[in-house]
């Protein structure tokens, strides 16, 4: 029975990267020049902590984050910007955290959203994926733009399509 996986995955590489490339074009911006700000992508926490001096830098940090992970491939959707605070001085704080893997609450809707549409398929929940299956390829196909089409606010990839 043919069948495909719906994930939401990043690639650490290309975040790393794009990381990388926020810090190295802001050290030669005009504008922060002498400016104190950091970029720090922690893996093991699956995030990455940003601070500046006042909000008009942290906000240029942030569209740079977003502008060079388009440029490496990951949708922005997959950043989940958390809400600024103090930080000591007058600088701020940003924590910037990175979605990975369909939470079960998605997943529910990304079921239901299938199931409400009467389409000749089944969608399952497997851990942080959910499986779907059809007796067509043509019906998987329909699937699947079905979903490209659906908002679930975070990345979807499709992966292993078996006939």
């Amino acid at each position: 029975m043919p069948s495909f996986d719906v994930v939401s995955k990043i690639d650490m590489q290309e975040i790393d990267n794009a990381v990388n490339s926020v810090l190295r074009e802001l050290t030669n911006r005009y504008d922060f020049k002498g400016a104190t700000f950091t970029v720090e992508l922690k893996n093991k926490d699956n995030l990455i902590q940003i601070s500046a001096e006042d909000d008009y830098k942290l906000g240029a940090i942030r569209d740079s984050l977003k502008v060079f992970c388009v440029k490496r491939g990951i949708d922005p959707k997959a950043l989940d910007f958390q809400k600024e605070e103090k930080a000591s001085g007058n600088s701020l704080r940003q924590e910037v955290k990175l979605r990975n893997g369909i939470e079960q609450e998605v997943a529910k809707k990304i079921v239901k959203h299938v199931k409400d549409t009467k389409m000749k398929v089944q969608a399952s929940i497997k851990g942080d994926e959910v499986r779907i299956d059809g007796k067509k390829r043509d019906d998987l196909q329909e699937a699947i733009a079905l979903l490209r089409a659906a908002d679930f606010e975070i990345p979807l990839q499709f992966i292993n399509f078996r006939d």
